[in-house]
């Protein structure tokens, strides 16, 4: 491998790296850019796209990170003869990457605002700055210079030959969001601390002149009318908040879910909350402890507590999920797609509306663990959860046979597994919701509807509701929650 003399190719840990993974090294002359000529054309070339796209579109300079991201993306989508008859993306993945999706960089998107968000007659829609791809998700990033937002959204409409108008302070954006400061007091009592605890004297005069300096200062000490927005600081931060120096208030934190898995531990419920997922596992066959292969990297798990509390606020039982950390997964390599289909609002509450027109009753259940029950197409290696190593094979890792909480295809392995148990059983898949199923039997009809793990049903005879949740029962782990008094996320 050859590379030029950086401090991150020369450190100690690089080169013990290297050694450690038999790589050979070829350092270029100090100074000799042309040694290392591969990699200067290539920056050569993503900063002539770059410089390109932001002409094109009149964008400011602060852009240029994102504007790089995006030369980098499309450069790996495009062909080169590097790699004969196929892209970068496509060689390093086996799988030819879409082009449909590629915009205009720096071009006008609006962004569709979900109903939730607005009310009736607000716009449906926000104008936004395309700034590139997500590299986690399947989405557009976008950014508003107005109030400094980025978002990322797939229900995108762009005008790709529309540009934003900045007006005459485009030299004064501050790409990064920031928080201003509203107390002007606040900030004035500020600059005096800073000013006082410092003892280094300014490298240069401290001009007075307002016009050319906003965050000067005059000889009394006073500051600018315009201030400089700025990030606070830390020490800032407990310099304003307020002290709680009443005992009574700590009250409010005795109760609260434990973070880590020391801290559980040492509680009996959330011990036998543990016991209970594992065992959950275990009698699902989700893993095998296996060897980790060569080229493989295992993902770590982590422990996520929750308190459960029914509709009055009591509290039914503990919940401890064994989480996976799927942050760590790349895209292409680990996971391919990710989309699983929920009901959405509109389709619930249809379903209760019909219920409420025909007098028929709305039951629920929960599929206990509904993701260990989603068969994984890819190999996936985690590692052995905290405090439930198999002794003696603790440097052992274990491969998923069957779905985890936390991985990103769990939620789409979940609801092909269940999709298709519903479509083998005679269900009938509205093609436009595709988690709501109805069943027609002898006259009578069986509606359920699907988010996440929790069914909603309705029929119209109640002898089909014992049969759909026995044979549920039969299949799946299930919890009968009885007539519904509460969906979760709904209402």
């Amino acid at each position: 491998m050859r590379s030029d003399r950086g401090g991150e190719f020369t450190s100690k840990e690089f080169q013990e790296f290297c050694e450690a993974n038999g790589i050979r090294r070829s350092l270029t002359v100090p100074r000799s850019p042309q040694q290392n000529g591969v990699a200067e054309r290539k920056n050569r070339t993503i900063l002539d796209m770059v410089r390109s796209m932001l002409k094109s579109k009149r964008l400011p300079k602060e852009m240029w990170a994102e504007a790089v991201a995006c030369a980098v993306y499309l450069s790996n989508r495009s062909p080169t003869r590097s790699v004969w008859g196929k892209t970068p993306q496509e060689a390093w993945s086996g799988r030819k990457p879409g082009i449909s999706h590629l915009r205009v960089f720096g071009s006008i998107a609006h962004v569709h605002v979900p109903d939730e968000r607005r009310a009736k007659l607000d716009d449906k829609s926000e104008k936004f700055i395309f700034i590139g791809y997500d590299s986690n998700s399947k989405g557009y990033k976008l950014y508003n210079p107005n109030n400094r937002k980025m978002v990322i959204s797939r229900d995108v409409t762009f005008d790709e030959e529309e540009e934003w108008d900045f007006g005459p302070h485009a030299g004064d954006l501050h790409f990064f969001p920031q928080f201003e400061e509203e107390n002007e007091q606040g900030t004035m009592e500020q600059a005096r601390e800073v000013q006082q605890e410092s003892t280094t004297p300014p490298a240069s005069p401290i001009s007075t002149n307002h016009g050319n300096s906003p965050a000067s200062t005059s000889s009394s000490g006073s500051l600018n009318e315009r201030e400089v927005p700025r990030t606070r600081s830390i020490r800032d931060l407990y310099e304003v908040a307020e002290r709680l120096d009443n005992p009574t208030l700590f009250c409010l934190f005795a109760d609260c879910e434990p973070v880590d898995f020391q801290e559980a531990v040492q509680d009996t419920k959330w011990k036998k909350a543990m016991d209970e997922e594992i065992e959950a596992i275990e009698k699902n066959e989700t893993w095998e402890l296996t060897v980790l292969p060569k080229g493989q990297k295992a993902i770590g798990v982590k422990w996520v507590y929750k308190t459960k509390k029914n509709a009055n606020g009591e509290v039914e039982r503990y919940k401890a999920r064994l989480v996976a950390k799927g942050y760590s997964q790349r895209a292409g390599i680990d996971y391919d797609e990710v989309f699983a289909p929920v009901a959405r609002l509109e389709t619930i509450r249809l379903l209760i509306s019909l219920a409420a027109q025909n007098k028929w009753k709305i039951q629920q259940m929960d599929v206990k663990s509904a993701f260990l029950n989603g068969v994984l197409e890819e190999e996936v290696y985690i590692q052995q959860p905290s405090g439930y190593e198999i002794k003696g094979h603790e440097d052992k890792i274990l491969k998923l046979k069957k779905a985890l909480y936390g991985l990103k295809q769990a939620p789409r392995a979940w609801n092909s597994r269940i999709d298709k148990y519903f479509q083998e059983n005679n269900f009938t898949k509205c093609p436009h919701e595709h988690a709501l199923y109805v069943k027609v039997k002898d006259g009578d009809i069986l509606i359920v509807c699907l988010y996440v793990d929790d069914l909603i049903f309705t029929e119209s005879n109640p002898s089909m509701f014992e049969e759909f949740k026995k044979v549920m029962t039969k299949e799946f782990e299930m919890t009968d929650i009885g007539v519904t008094s509460k969906i979760k996320g709904e209402c």
